[in-house]
């Protein structure tokens, strides 16, 4: 678990020099103002960000809305489609175990149906254990025995969530999905890697627990899966694993080396089947720019996300009420793909992304 105290700790200096960086340049604005200095556009002090903020006022007249009325999935639809008409669109999905569930994987926390309530098989000290490094390295059957499961490609195809995210990335719209799954459904779904980060890890690459030494991933994969053990270090004897980050692990180095820039670009941000309570992946919602639309596809209300406009966010100026889509993620795509004009591409791209029947 220091793995993500580390991160968490991370995350909140980036924040918090971002904020900063943000504050002075509102100074410099302010001070540009008083000044009656002129920017590019004609207006007193207004450069930079703050011209995002006048086009983002402009947009939402555009679309028909008023400040006193809340945005609704339409309204994210209507944004989504100013893409099309010029206006470039940048957004960030953040996606968690609940885009996976209509694929068959159950998510971790569920009371009943999640994978931590379903470990009894295993004889775990607790459910964690299972992404526990050190009990990995004196006991690999548990974990061994789930990733023969669960290893991507094998049984469970991406959901029509997973083909959004797709879409998003065809019509240049995706600026980057975080992932917390590990189940490695958006490549399966045709998400690109480079518009991909998956915060958690994923199964196609391998590694030594001790010495670190890199190891082949498919034959990993075949001894895990096949064989049911897990391989040995060629060059300490110390067992391999995929490189999923377990507790006691830090988050890869593309998380840190790609959100700085992602949360100064990003101008709306998809939150999907989550519980937002894993950090530092459940800070970033919060440390998006104030201009930055927010919504959530979940089965609750989660994090400081409030549909009403009373949340006034981490830096508290939140310039426009959250979007809160309650019911399953799948639902919700396909209601927002058909008000987008999708409807066809995401379920022909859904087809083409399934491996086949298998028996669960």
């Amino acid at each position: 678990e220091g793995g993500e105290v580390d991160g968490e700790d991370e995350l909140r200096g980036l924040a918090e020099r971002i904020e900063l960086t943000r504050l002075e340049d509102e100074d410099e604005a302010t001070k540009s103002a008083g000044t009656g200095e002129l920017s590019s556009s004609g207006s007193a002090g207004l450069s930079g960000k703050n011209e995002g903020q006048v086009s983002s006022s402009v947009t939402t007249e555009e679309e028909g809305e008023d400040d006193a009325t809340p945005p609704t999935l339409r309204s994210v639809a209507r944004w989504i489609q100013a893409q099309e008409q010029g206006t470039r669109r940048n957004v960030i999905v953040l996606s968690g175990a609940g885009v996976s569930c209509s694929a068959g994987i159950p998510d971790f926390r569920s009371p009943g149906t999640g994978l931590y309530d379903n470990l009894q098989k295993y004889n775990l000290p607790y459910p964690e254990a299972i992404f526990d490094l050190n009990f990995y390295r004196r006991n690999v059957d548990p974990f061994v025995s789930l990733a023969s499961e669960i290893w991507p490609g094998l049984r469970y195809s991406p959901t029509l969530t997973h083909s959004f995210i797709a879409l998003l990335d065809r019509h240049g719209v995706l600026l980057r999905n975080y992932t917390q799954n590990i189940d490695g459904l958006e490549l399966l779904g045709g998400v690109t890697e480079e518009r991909l980060v998956e915060c958690h890890g994923h199964f196609r690459t391998a590694k030594c627990t001790n010495c670190f030494l890199p190891h082949d991933g498919e034959e990993c994969r075949r001894e895990m899966v096949e064989e049911k053990r897990a391989p040995r270090c060629s060059r300490c004897g110390g067992h391999v694993k995929p490189d999923i980050v377990f507790f006691g692990e830090g988050l890869p180095d593309r998380f840190g080396r790609l959100l700085r820039h992602d949360l100064e670009e990003a101008d709306m941000i998809v939150v999907a089947g989550t519980s937002l309570t894993v950090a530092p992946v459940s800070m970033i919602p919060q440390m998006v720019e104030p201009t930055c639309r927010r919504v959530l596809l979940n089965n609750e209300l989660v994090g400081d996300f409030s549909p009403e406009g009373e949340n006034e966010g981490f830096y508290n100026r939140r310039e426009h009420s959250d979007v809160f889509e309650e019911g399953f993620c799948d639902e919700s795509i396909l209601k927002l793909c058909k008000m987008l004009g999708w409807e066809d591409e995401l379920l022909e791209l859904n087809s083409q992304s399934q491996i086949g029947d298998y028996e669960r």
